[in-house]
């Protein structure tokens, strides 16, 4: 593997890089850097984990002067994965004396002012907040030599298209920019083309949807079922634990039942104030909290390295939230456990994103030796629900997520009306069905309403 200092990087930020360990580049590393070195643009596609942060934040870190204003510039879809972008580049840059700011909606517009006042050569920034700020005033583009577009299929996939394109016609000709996503989806495609100049494409596993690395297992269970396996599976673990739910109700009742159990456990879910998100991030990251419970609003925020298990209590509504939540785990060439609860509800998704994963999966069914037996009207669902807004319930039929009604069915984590699954609720979760302004910034700065 190449080193760092083969690179081309300047003394202050080798300095920084081997502050935090790092003496090789990681593939992703090897292959930006001196494009981005060079001035050129450029287009990277890796799956999570593989160090693309690191890649387009030194090149940056390098070519950006202290003290000579606002010259770098990182957009991310969520708060969360700004808040993790940042928290890496301080590190990596410690040295440069070039400072950050973070700006993201949900924090007050006061604390961002304050950094911004006090001179920043790089901005961290969800969309909609940003032009937020380029209205007031408070952030200009005029000096900015280096864009980056971050998780950039995820800003595409919630809408912020218009929003992307109104700041980057904000910005310079002359500049640098880098473009990364996990998929290259048209629209992706069209953008690049639109607003990079002649990119340098660097496909670094392209094909690799299967979350290699990662020993991914899956179990076959009733709903009602699913914390008593959950507690078997975490019990033996000594490394940190990550629960993926698929609503903010499943969310807070799966922390409380841990806490119960007496695990030392957090939860993000997106109803939470953005000072309690960031107070379980941080117990988290601190190795304060064993468990972290989550919606799919942080499965592309979380950078912890001792994550030794993802569980998905829910299976996820699309293929690609199976593979950012699974690659919480195995971070940067570690080693990694991912098991799938299935719900007999959720056999037709499960069964749609199995077709994506290219590596052999473990039953685990066989080898427990548990039996499905899944009642004769599901055996006839075949229809998927992943493009819906989250609820397996479909609106409060009183049906726990496993098909059974009423009784035996209203269990903490049953489903239907009961107060522990939240399956009732159709459009009132994380995924935003109903309301896609998840950073809460309202209307955005230049009329109609904010995506972000």
């Amino acid at each position: 593997m190449t080193k760092f200092k083969d690179l081309g990087l300047n003394d202050e930020v080798l300095r920084g890089i081997t502050d935090q360990g790092y003496e090789e580049a990681f593939p992703i590393q090897e292959a930006v850097i001196p494009i981005l070195l060079s001035k050129r643009d450029v287009v990277g596609q890796a799956h999570t984990g593989s160090g693309k942060t690191a890649a387009f934040a030194l090149s940056m870190l390098n070519d950006i002067v202290p003290k000579k204003g606002i010259q770098g510039l990182i957009m991310a879809p969520t708060r969360e994965l700004a808040i993790q972008i940042s928290t890496e580049i301080r590190k990596m840059g410690k040295h440069t004396g070039i400072k950050i700011a973070t700006v993201y909606g949900g924090q007050g517009m006061g604390i961002q002012l304050d950094a911004l006042h006090r001179g920043v050569e790089i901005i961290v920034a969800t969309p909609g907040r940003l032009i937020d700020h380029l209205k007031r005033g408070s952030i200009e583009l005029g000096d900015i030599t280096h864009i980056v577009l971050d998780e950039a299929d995820t800003m595409l996939d919630m809408g912020f298209v218009d929003d992307i394109q109104f700041i980057l016609d904000l910005s310079p000709e002359d500049r640098v920019m880098s473009l990364f996503s996990a998929t290259m989806p048209t629209a992706i495609l069209r953008l690049a083309e639109d607003y990079l100049h002649n990119p340098k494409q660097i496909l670094l596993d392209a094909d690799d949807l299967s979350g290699e690395g990662i020993d991914q297992s899956f179990l076959v269970i009733k709903d009602r079922d699913k914390f008593k396996y959950l507690l078997d599976f975490i019990k033996p673990l000594k490394g940190q634990i990550i629960v993926f739910c698929s609503t903010k109700y499943r969310t807070r009742d799966v922390a409380k039942y841990l806490h119960q159990e007496k695990y030392n456990a957090v939860a993000i879910e997106g109803d939470m104030s953005q000072s309690r998100r960031e107070q379980s991030m941080a117990k988290f990251r601190n190795g304060k909290a064993d468990v972290l419970v989550a919606t799919d609003v942080a499965s592309r925020g979380i950078d912890v390295p001792r994550v030794e298990l993802v569980v998905n209590y829910d299976v996820p509504n699309q293929e690609m939230a199976y593979f950012h939540r699974i690659g919480r785990t195995a971070r940067a060439g570690t080693e990694g456990r991912a098991i799938t609860f299935v719900s007999y509800s959720s056999i037709g998704d499960w069964n749609i994103i199995k077709r994506q994963i290219k590596v052999p999966l473990r039953d685990l069914n066989q080898e427990m030796h548990i039996e499905v037996s899944i009642p004769d009207p599901l055996k006839r669902q075949s229809s998927s629900r992943r493009f819906g807004g989250g609820g397996y319930g479909r609106g409060g039929g009183g049906r726990s997520s496993y098909g059974s009604r009423g009784g035996g069915g209203r269990s903490s984590y049953g489903g239907g009306r009961s107060g522990g699954g939240g399956y009732g609720r159709s459009s009132r979760d994380d995924r935003g069905t109903k309301r896609k302004d998840t950073d809460g910034d309202g209307k955005n700065s230049y009329g109609g309403r904010s995506r972000w």
